[in-house]
């Protein structure tokens, strides 16, 4: 099967950007301060020749992020070291929650839907809209007990082949869960070591406009030696 795709024209950029909002964990906004070294002063505003601001964040906690299996592995491996996986076939699936969870039974009913019009096929990409709530893009997330998927789906989709896990919330897990991450988990496998080109991006954001069905997917990761990065995940259509 031959499939074009114009670079030129994404139809959606799934991102949010490292800033004061869509924020989880806890964990208090980005700061972003102008370096100070003796009389000179990196802001413009204030004086200085050009604008040289130093970056406070937390890749799991602002905004759109790509995270390798490093996250949970007692070593931290890097997502640049690992991922170059930058563009796959995709699929996007809305699974709307039952009671708090994404369950597995509504997503295989989805999944088989999909597969019988054959978008599924060499699928390596998934991306999950769990919510219709266009006001997620300026959401502190921190406490609300977001819609997780049950581990099932991570099992499922790791036997299917699917190497990159897209989803509309700050985790593929719930937000307390005692530290179990059990969909983390079922996607990397009981030996997350070898699944470290597999990739699971949250907080992402899925426009009302991107309907259900194949697309081009370019994820691109922030070249930061870290078990997750900020990243920008980009559709295109499939020709």
């Amino acid at each position: 099967m031959k499939l074009t795709v114009n670079f030129s024209k994404p139809i959606a950029d799934l991102s949010l950007a490292v800033s004061d909002v869509a924020r989880a964990w806890y964990i208090e906004a980005p700061s972003f301060s102008p370096v100070v070294l003796g009389d000179w002063t990196g802001s413009v505003a204030e004086g200085g020749s050009v604008n040289f601001f130093n970056v406070q964040f937390n890749p799991h906690a602002h905004g759109t992020h790509t995270e390798t299996a490093g996250h949970i592995t007692e070593k931290r491996h890097s997502i640049n070291a690992h991922f170059r996986d930058f563009m796959t076939k995709s699929l996007v699936l809305t699974v709307l929650p039952k009671g708090g969870c994404i369950r597995f039974e509504d997503f295989q009913t989805v999944w088989t839907q999909a597969q019988e019009k054959g978008w599924t096929y060499a699928a390596k990409s998934i991306i999950f809209r769990t919510s219709h709530d266009e006001k997620s893009t300026t959401k502190a997330h921190s406490g609300t007990d977001w819609p997780f998927l049950e581990a099932a789906i991570g099992n499922f989709l790791r036997e299917q082949g699917i190497d990159h896990l897209i989803i509309d919330q700050p985790s593929v897990d719930q937000e307390e869960d005692g530290g179990a991450l059990a969909c983390h988990h079922a996607f990397w496998g009981p030996q997350p070591e070898t699944s470290l080109h597999r990739t699971i991006t949250e907080l992402a954001h899925i426009p009302q406009a991107v309907t259900d069905g194949p697309y081009a997917l370019l994820l691109q990761v922030a070249p930061i030696e870290n078990d997750a990065a900020p990243s920008r995940p980009l559709l295109y259509s499939l020709g």
